[in-house]
């Protein structure tokens, strides 16, 4: 073949060669898919809806906490119920009824000591002896490196806040009323809102405001999260919200 002929035919396989991979679909190798980072500040609420949750216990009235499960299944929600075991073992059935109404129940602790305060052993038997779930809700919101990996030991992921109502701050020398706590609901920032996670207390008047908090998000355009019939001690991730 003369040199010629041949650099033209080199030519013509190199432009083929150029037009089938300008024409050709990019691909890009991206490696494994890679899962959002856990936020326990969310608790793996990734719905945009608002998840309503109550910690501790009704000291006066533990039947109570079964009626605020009834108000929310009534009106189509799902909430978090966090409650101390100390109480809790000794109204079992209080656990039962919540999740046969759709709720998730999750683990506060056996008797609601500050975790980074304690010795890893006694650390560990708190949330050991707290009620069985799979998700904790550390007392007072606080933890660390150390908490966080014996509660992963344990089965437990860390759930904590976007929304405090700070309903359990008496220092004013009464709890704020409900009506402070539902404006300070519909007065925190929209990004905490929008797929973020309400804290209030079931011995406050946090269950006295929610007709009208859920009333203020659902004006304000917010989904909270739906409920979708019974749950188990296997709180998901995702939030099924």
């Amino acid at each position: 073949m003369s040199g010629y002929r041949k650099s033209r035919r080199i030519a013509l396989v190199t432009a083929l060669t150029t037009l089938a991979l300008t024409l050709a679909p990019a691909t890009v190798n991206a490696g494994p898919h890679r899962a959002a980072p856990y936020d326990h500040q969310r608790c793996g609420n990734t719905s945009g809806r608002v998840l309503l949750t109550f910690d501790d216990w009704s000291y006066d009235d533990p039947d109570l906490t079964v009626e605020v499960g009834d108000y929310l299944r009534s009106r189509g929600i799902r909430a978090a119920f966090f409650l101390i075991n100390e109480f809790a073992s000794q109204y079992p059935g209080i656990t039962e009824t919540l999740r046969a109404q759709g709720h998730w129940v999750g683990n506060h602790t056996y008797s609601h000591r500050r975790l980074p305060d304690l010795p890893e052993a006694d650390a560990r038997a708190e949330i050991r002896d707290g009620l069985d779930s799979t998700l904790l809700r550390p007392p007072f919101g606080d933890y660390g490196d150390r908490e966080t990996r014996i509660a992963s030991e344990l089965g437990y992921r860390m759930c904590t806040w976007t929304v405090d109502t700070l309903d359990w701050d008496g220092s004013g020398g009464s709890l704020p009323d409900a009506a402070t706590v539902r404006a300070r609901v519909r007065e925190a920032p929209a990004a905490d809102k929008r797929g973020g996670v309400v804290l209030g207390h079931l011995f406050t008047h946090f269950p006295e405001a929610l007709p009208g908090i859920i009333d203020d998000l659902r004006d304000d355009g917010y989904g909270l999260c739906r409920n979708s019939g019974s749950t188990s001690r296997n709180i998901p991730m995702p939030l099924n919200c």
